[in-house]
């Protein structure tokens, strides 16, 4: 049925752009001449609130846009508002894009639950709901959810890396696991649990939740402690990331650690929890990381710099999540200006689902965009690295998910 929907896509702007590549221009909600309206929801309040500053970059990065002459001459409308990790108001948030804002599609939200509260009411719709950044797998399905794309590393294929990283490197293995109660967690034990195999169930000695309303995750930690756990997979948001780390040292408890990429920022979680209580933390990525020797004289990383300056002067340029930001605006104008002036939402998704090797700004060399109809996980590649209390130092090369 899936095939079928998108083979009459393919029909439909196989003979409706003629007339656009006459003279004539194709629009979709939020696009006049002059303009192109999108929108977002994102955490720029609660428990999840540093992943507000992925908004603040992405604002910043269009009005650079803007400021160069748009896309194809139109500029860009950014509304992005606050759900503060709430999925009700994510949700209400989405409601007021489509129906009152009018955009024409949302672009970079962040978070799980807030983009699970939003995904079935924008599909029911065919509303974009593109690049959202989060890794779970109900974003890259595109049988149940043709209208919702992935924009960062899908969560399983991290897990499974790092089950590979601890299969090749340590013997005396019992892992523990402290995730969050949702699909973000819970992703995270499928893929470290696949990536095991048949020894997962020996292995996992113990796994524990938290939900993202909890004052302290103490309790959590000690259980995980107890139950005599040599690797802890760490399956969170920064906050409590950095409360796990921090309780770890404060308790004499240095298991090693695994951090899954949302929750591996330095400004914050690594921090808050103490920069000498967070080496050894193990993580993935797929974006260069500012202050890496590696990229002092890099091209992309010198731009990155010179943007925060001029447009983001109030952001931390080594934060992870500015990166994060960045890279993801540009994504979203790499698609803009592939519609020209076919700015329709059947547009945007014919052109999302047929990306190859598309090179954005700040990913990792050797790591490019590719989709088809069938496959919406566009990031597909990754570096393990390891934090040796100032930054990140690389593990082995590119390792696939």
């Amino acid at each position: 049925m899936y095939k079928a929907f998108h083979y009459l896509v393919a029909i439909t702007l196989a003979l409706t752009p003629v007339a656009a590549w006459a003279g004539e221009k194709i629009y979709g909600p939020g696009v006049t001449d002059t303009e192109i309206k999108i929108g977002s929801s994102m955490p720029y309040s609660g428990a999840a609130s540093s992943f507000g500053t992925v908004g603040r970059a992405q604002a910043a990065y269009y009005r650079m846009v803007n400021e160069q002459g748009g896309v194809n001459a139109r500029k860009i409308t950014f509304v992005s508002l606050d759900d503060g990790y709430s999925p009700p108001k994510a949700a209400e948030n989405a409601r007021r894009l489509v129906e009152q804002d009018e955009v024409l599609g949302i672009f970079g939200s962040l978070g799980t639950p807030s983009n699970v509260a939003m995904q079935r009411y924008l599909n029911d719709r065919k509303v974009p709901q593109f690049f959202v950044f989060s890794g779970v797998a109900r974003f890259r399905n595109p049988e149940a959810y043709p209208w919702t794309i992935g924009g960062d590393l899908a969560f399983v294929n991290e897990t499974k890396a790092f089950a590979r990283y601890l299969l090749d490197t340590q013997t005396d293995l019992k892992i523990g696991v402290l995730y969050q109660n949702d699909d973000f967690g819970k992703d995270h034990i499928a893929g470290l649990r696949q990536g095991l195999g048949e020894k997962a169930a020996a292995l996992i000695v113990k796994a524990v939740s938290y939900e993202p309303t909890d004052p302290t995750i103490d309790s959590q930690i000690i259980e995980l402690q107890q139950s005599g756990a040599t690797t802890v997979l760490l399956a969170t948001i920064p906050k409590f990331a950095a409360q796990a780390i921090r309780k770890m040292h404060d308790i004499g408890w240095n298991p090693l650690k695994l951090l899954a990429y949302p929750g591996a920022t330095i400004p914050g979680a690594l921090k808050p929890a103490g920069l000498d209580a967070s080496v050894g933390v193990v993580t993935a990525e797929f974006v260069k990381v500012p202050g890496d020797p590696a990229w002092a004289n890099d091209p992309e990383m010198l731009a990155y710099l010179g943007f925060i300056k001029k447009y983001a002067s109030d952001l931390d340029p080594n934060d992870k999540l500015t990166v994060f930001g960045y890279y993801n605006a540009a994504i979203v104008v790499a698609l803009l200006r592939q519609c020209g002036d076919n700015l329709t939402r059947e547009n945007l998704q014919f052109k999302a689902t047929h990306l190859k090797d598309v090179a954005i700004p700040m990913l990792l060399p050797g790591i490019t965009l590719n989709t088809t109809p069938d496959d919406y996980s566009p990031i597909k590649q990754m570096q393990l690295q390891r934090f040796d209390g100032a930054g990140w130092v690389m593990i082995g090369g590119i390792a696939g998910g």
